[in-house]
């Protein structure tokens, strides 16, 4: 779809029933409150249970996220609740997941090292879903940003090494921060165990330098004969 910007996504939860287009239209004008007026495109894509609708303007797109604050329940014939999650579309504004962050770090901390990957329009804490007793903050930050490039998969924010996580996001190697290979086979990984694994080699003036007794004889013995 073009005009990504213009365009957020609602995606149902796969768990939940189905539900009919019209039941749909229903719900993005009784929710979502959205004038006939503002709406260009209403794309559904059924086998990913999720809705792509089109505004007329970017503003229209963000107003949306931000007034939902990225969640919307849809109540079911049965009288079941369930959530739909709600963002924008394309590369444009992601909710960036940030695990790992103490509650206690400043917004501050957080905008200053997401902004070199985009404009952070708002920060808030992700809190447990109404079905828990205690619908409270979960320890995860949520910062909206209109992205200009992929975020690393692990950043240091405020001294801490976080978890970075959100839709479309690359699964870059903990040890390199590089995508384009997997775990096992990552060559910065591979060249440490290389090391760990290589024998360390005793001069003959280190021998001399630690003085006559030396805890490792049979070391000592090698490392002469390889002289």
């Amino acid at each position: 779809m073009n005009d990504r910007q213009n365009t957020i996504v609602c995606v149902f939860d796969p768990q939940s029933p189905r539900i009919t287009v019209f039941q749909i239209h229903e719900w993005i004008h009784e929710r979502l409150h959205l004038p006939q007026l503002d709406v260009r495109i209403i794309h559904i894509d059924g086998p990913r249970r999720s809705v792509y609708i089109k505004l007329a303007t970017s503003e229209q797109s963000f107003a949306v996220v931000q007034k939902t604050a990225g969640n919307v329940e849809y109540r079911h014939d049965s009288g079941e609740l369930s959530t739909v999650q709600i963002e924008l579309a394309g590369m444009g504004t992601r909710r960036i997941r940030i695990a790992n962050l103490p509650s206690a770090a400043p917004d501050r901390a957080i905008r200053d090292k997401l902004s070199i990957y985009g404009d952070v329009k708002e920060i808030r804490e992700e809190t447990w879903p109404r079905a828990y007793r205690y619908p409270v903050s979960n320890g995860t930050h949520i910062a909206a940003t209109c992205l200009k490039k992929h975020v690393q998969s692990h950043l240091s924010i405020a001294g801490n090494r976080v978890l970075i996580s959100y839709e479309g996001a690359t699964a870059n190697m903990l040890c390199c921060n590089e995508a384009d290979h997997q775990y096992h086979e990552c060559p910065r990984r591979r060249h440490r165990i290389a090391q760990q694994f290589q024998p360390s080699k005793i001069s003959w003036v280190d021998i001399v330098q630690q003085g006559t007794t030396c805890p490792h004889p049979e070391l000592v013995r090698h490392s002469i004969t390889d002289m």
